[in-house]
């Protein structure tokens, strides 16, 4: 806030005193608006508080640590294994919501004395502590908000190019390296399954492996088509384009998790890996192709140096998929478990990508926008991420 003086005709009769009468008034609008602050982050709380369940989840705390205190409650061991991780799960989201309350009510106390007593003197620090407040509340509020069956899983994700070739390759391949810096940025590891070289430049797809806690809560809402707008740099006119890829997102199945699948249903092929990747990997047929036969779905994997190693990612990621499919109980609109099959083309973006004529990435589903387009194609998309999981605390 400015602190400017006014004119001295409007502090004339302050003898003198008008410099620290200016002084005075400046803190204590800017108290008026640490309160209003403070009613704004109330209502967030008491969102979040309805959205995660706290009142459940504090019964159910409450029940898995009489469970636990029982004294056979180690006589079944792999029982009392999930106990443990769901009581280890739900105690974190109570108490971390409860020492988010507690900090939020030491602020609003020590406004309130201040305020009620006109000392300003404190009011640099209380910003400071509401900034705090505000950090941990966003943060709080995103990992809350993961708490779906599979959030905390690995996530598989596959790029795949729209139509317009050379274009749409090259994009796909920009896409592709955007996640994996949003995966080194946020200390996750990426691991590459298959890839097709575009003809010219790009890729025509590739699927990766991203580990890490959350990783798959976290890329969910990625998932869909972005379209970017550019200067081709293939184009020797110099005209922009306009080109489409997309992306699919699946978690990876916990190895605990079964997934029947019949020998019948289920046809493998084996080829050799394409680009570079020693003389083993090219010079054998060790990359593997399942397909599964009922519902179409195939799935591929080449960056394992033997066949054997192939064919177990593949599965997992044929599992996960089937999986997914499942838990929606629509086994007929394999569409709905990738969820990028639809036409991938115009009016079905979740994101813009604007570098020419001028800078914007823009999500369509959120309207968040940002101005930096380089720094989201090096991985900054976090506000993106963060705004879609947020969508459902209104």
């Amino acid at each position: 806030m400015s602190r400017r003086r006014p004119p001295a005709s409007l502090v004339a009769g302050y003898n003198g005193r008008d410099t620290a009468w200016w002084d005075f008034r400046c803190f204590m609008i800017e108290f008026e608006e640490i309160i209003l602050n403070l009613k704004e982050i109330n209502t967030k709380i008491s969102n979040l508080k309805s959205a995660v369940n706290f009142d459940e989840n504090s019964k159910i705390l409450l029940k898995l640590e009489n469970q636990v205190s029982e004294p056979d409650f180690w006589n079944d061991q792999e029982n009392s294994a999930e106990i443990l991780d769901k009581l280890k799960i739900v105690k974190k989201k109570v108490e971390g919501f409860k020492n988010l309350e507690k900090n939020f009510s030491e602020i609003s106390e020590f406004v309130d004395i201040c305020n009620s007593e006109n000392d300003v003197s404190f009011v640099d620090d209380i910003k400071i502590d509401i900034k705090k407040l505000c950090k941990n509340l966003e943060d709080f509020t995103v990992e809350m908000l993961l708490s779906g069956p599979h959030d905390r899983n690995n996530a598989i994700l596959t790029f795949h190019a729209g139509s317009g070739g050379t274009e749409a390759q090259d994009w796909n391949e920009m896409l592709y390296r955007m996640y994996c810096r949003w995966a080194e940025k946020n200390k996750k590891r990426v691991k590459l399954l298959d890839f097709l070289d575009g003809e010219e430049a790009g890729l025509k797809s590739v699927s990766v492996l991203i580990e890490g806690e959350n990783s798959y809560g976290l890329l969910k809402g990625e998932a869909g088509v972005h379209r970017l707008v550019r200067i081709s740099p293939f184009d020797a006119s110099g005209r922009r384009h306009t080109s489409f890829a997309a992306v699919e997102v699946i978690p990876e199945i916990d190895e605990k998790i079964t997934v029947d699948i019949s020998p019948d249903d289920m046809k493998m092929d084996v080829f050799r890996a394409s680009g570079a990747g020693g003389q083993h990997v090219n010079k054998t047929s060790s990359a593997v192709r399942l397909t599964h036969i009922p519902t179409g779905i195939v799935v591929s994997c080449q960056n394992e140096r033997s066949q054997v190693q192939n064919r177990e990612q593949a599965m997992k990621m044929l599992k996960s998929k089937l999986l997914e499919i499942k838990e929606r109980e629509q086994l007929e609109k394999i569409e709905d478990i990738k969820g990028v099959q639809k036409e991938i083309t115009w009016g079905s973006q979740i994101r813009s990508y604007v570098f020419m004529p001028y800078t914007l990435v823009k999500d369509h589903r959120t309207g968040v926008e940002i101005g930096n387009v380089q720094a989201v194609m090096d991985g900054d998309i976090n506000k993106f991420i963060n705004a879609y999981l947020k969508q459902s605390i209104k």
